[in-house]
Parts: structure tokens; sequence; C-alpha cells
């Protein structure tokens, strides 16, 4: 699995998924079937991730109702963005898929 904080138009969600990259097409795709055609990404390590959510983190990945190939773990934007320092996130990943 690989954690992510995605800064969107509507603000960061943090998101978990088992796609090999934070970019990969097929996770693009499903990104902009939910309105979501840019987007700021930035892995950070799951670990930590699950240290900080802890009951939650358990309850999302034992969700048998969502799919396992995206999981939206933390959709309150300030929440997210002060879960995290900005030193602890990766190198950016930038996505700008087509605004039409």
């Amino acid at each position: 699995m690989k954690a992510g904080v995605f800064f969107t138009g509507s603000g960061p969600i943090l998101i978990l998924t088992s796609y090999e990259s934070l970019d990969d097409p097929n996770l693009v795709e499903k990104f902009s079937a939910k309105g979501i055609k840019k987007y700021i990404a930035f892995e950070v390590p799951e670990q930590k991730v699950k240290d900080r959510y802890g009951k939650k983190y358990n309850v999302i990945m034992g969700d048998l109702s969502q799919t396992d190939d995206l999981r939206v773990l933390d959709y309150d934007g300030h929440h997210v963005f002060y879960n995290f320092s900005l030193k602890e996130l990766g190198e950016p990943i930038y996505v700008e898929g087509n605004e039409s």
C-alpha cells in the first residue's frame, strides 16, 4: 500500500492505494472520474499514517465496501494538512489532466 497526501482544488485529502505510484494512469483516471483532474501528491510513509490514524486506519483497511485500489482515509483538509509536517512529505508529483 502507498499512502499519499493529495492537494486538490477543494483541499488536501489522505489516500491509501495499491497502485505502484501516485501518478499511475489508472489512478489518474479514477480521480478524473470523480471530478479530480488536477492535483499535487506527496507520498508519506504508511507506518506514519498507521501511527497517526490508529483505529481509523484499521477500520478503513478492513472496510470491505471499498475497493482495494483506492481508499480515502481522511478528507478533512485541515486535519490532513496539520497531521503531517511538510518535511515528512516526499517529492511532489504533479498531475494535470484535461480541463475540458
